[in-house]
């Protein structure tokens, strides 16, 4: 069964509406659907809305932002609320649903360090990131006998705290490290004389591992602290850009692959 073809109520007032190609896709055909003018200024339709905020919560941004071209053609980048993406975008009970969930999580990823703890099992933020060995303040509250566990291979503490690397336990390992200190080569084909880079980077801002796509330029958005950086020599774009561009090597060559994840000052 085909899901409802969306569309505004002519009749809504409360709606600006505007005859002009769709912002978000300009070469969408059908005269005859109406368009909405976002609060940034640019016009879409209920299904364009929808699946360009859809692809940025796939891509782990809960923040909506325009992808518009501006008349300076530089990218809009205005942000959307949700409560006027969900309007105009005229979401369906189950996509308010699937995007609040989506929201919710996105936000809780970077906002919080989350666990679940192996005696009680419930999910608990860690409040010091420069110990691993971890006291669960549910099991204390419950009166219940509790151990200390390690934040990161989540069996019972073993050795001396505080300590920010590992446990005593054997196998505690950060996997996060161990994936970007081995992991393969990409190349990336449209940045002209750039060879192998490794295929996943940690952001230099917040560490969240990113990988490439292989394609366009050699910048990328951290879905998590929306910083944009280069992905072979791991500068900010800003910097990176002083002595080169979107398409060039980078004057200071390939960044290796990374021996530690960049803590976020941010958070």
């Amino acid at each position: 069964m085909q899901p409802e073809e969306k569309a505004y109520d002519p009749e809504d007032t409360t709606l600006r509406f505007v005859n002009r190609p769709d912002d978000l896709d300009p070469f969408q055909d059908g005269d005859e659907n109406l368009r909405a003018e976002m609060s940034c200024g640019h016009a879409v339709t209920p299904e364009s809305l929808t699946g360009w905020c859809r692809s940025l919560l796939d891509q782990g941004q809960y923040k909506f932002r325009c992808p518009a071209l501006t008349e300076e053609m530089q990218k809009c980048g205005a942000e959307w609320s949700y409560t006027e993406v969900r309007r105009l975008a005229v979401l369906t009970v189950d996509e308010m649903q699937q995007f609040e969930e989506s929201l919710a999580r996105l936000a809780a990823t970077e906002f919080c360090d989350f666990k679940a703890c192996p005696g009680c099992r419930t999910n608990v933020e860690r409040a010091n990131e420069n110990n691993l060995c971890f006291n669960c303040t549910i099991c204390q509250a419950s009166g219940k006998p509790t151990r200390q566990f390690c934040w990161q291979c989540l069996k019972p503490w073993k050795g001396r705290a505080p300590r920010t690397d590992r446990c005593d336990n054997d196998g505690c390992v950060n996997h996060d490290l161990v994936l970007l200190k081995n992991c393969g080569t990409i190349l990336l084909s449209q940045v002209q004389g750039v060879g192998p880079c490794p295929s996943i980077r940690a952001c230099p801002t917040c560490g969240m591992k990113v990988e490439h796509d292989k394609t366009g330029c050699k910048n990328l958005l951290c879905p998590r602290c929306q910083v944009e950086f280069c992905f072979v020599c791991l500068k900010l774009t800003e910097q990176c850009m002083k002595t080169s561009s979107y398409f060039i090597p980078c004057s200071s060559g390939i960044a290796p692959k990374q021996t530690a994840i960049p803590k976020w000052k941010n958070k």
